[in-house]
C-alpha cells in the first residue's frame, strides 16, 4: 500500500471514529428530568437536581421524600447526565458515592435498569424523579428539569 493509500485510509478512519463519538453522545445529549404528576413540583432549578442527585437535599421542594432515579442503561444518557450536571465521569461518581456510604453520610440514588422502569416507577411513587431521553417522554409524566431551557 502507497504512503497516499495509508494515509487515506487514515483519515477515513479517523472520520468514521469521531462520527460514531459524536453519535454517541448525541444519543445520550438530549435528556430531561421527570417527575410524578402528583409531586407538587412544577421545575427544578440545575442546583435542586444536583442536591437531590448527590445526596445533599433528601426533600423535593414540594416536602416530598425525594427518590432519584439512576439509570443503568443506556449508560450513555447517565454518563452524560452527569457530564452535565456535575461535570464529573463515572468513575467520578461511583467514588463519589463509595465514600460517602462508607462514612454513613449517605445512599445513592436507586438504580433502575432502564428508562421504561424509571418511568414505571415515576408514575407510581410521587417522590421519584429521574433522567430520560427526551424521546421518551409521555403523558403519565412531567418534565421538571431541561438542560436545554
Amino acid at each position: 500500500m502507497t504512503m497516499y493509500r495509508q494515509r487515506r485510509l487514515f483519515i477515513l478512519l479517523a472520520a468514521l471514529t469521531v462520527g460514531a463519538s459524536a453519535s454517541e453522545r448525541a444519543a445520550g445529549s438530549d435528556f430531561v428530568v421527570i417527575a410524578n404528576l402528583r409531586s407538587g413540583i412544577t421545575k427544578m432549578s440545575k442546583d435542586e437536581v444536583i442536591n437531590v442527585y448527590m445526596g445533599r437535599n433528601r426533600k423535593l421542594a414540594s416536602g416530598i421524600t425525594a427518590m432519584p432515579l439512576d439509570l443503568e442503561n443506556p449508560l450513555a444518557v447517565k454518563a452524560h447526565f452527569y457530564s452535565v450536571l456535575v461535570n464529573k465521569d463515572l468513575s467520578e461518581i461511583s467514588s463519589y458515592w463509595a465514600r460517602l456510604v462508607f462514612s454513613g453520610q449517605g445512599s445513592p440514588p436507586r438504580q433502575v435498569k432502564s428508562q421504561e422502569e424509571a418511568i414505571e416507577i415515576v408514575t407510581r411513587r410521587r417522590g421519584a424523579i429521574a433522567y430520560i431521553e427526551r424521546t421518551k417522554i409521555d403523558k403519565r409524566v412531567k418534565v421538571v428539569f431541561d438542560p436545554l431551557r
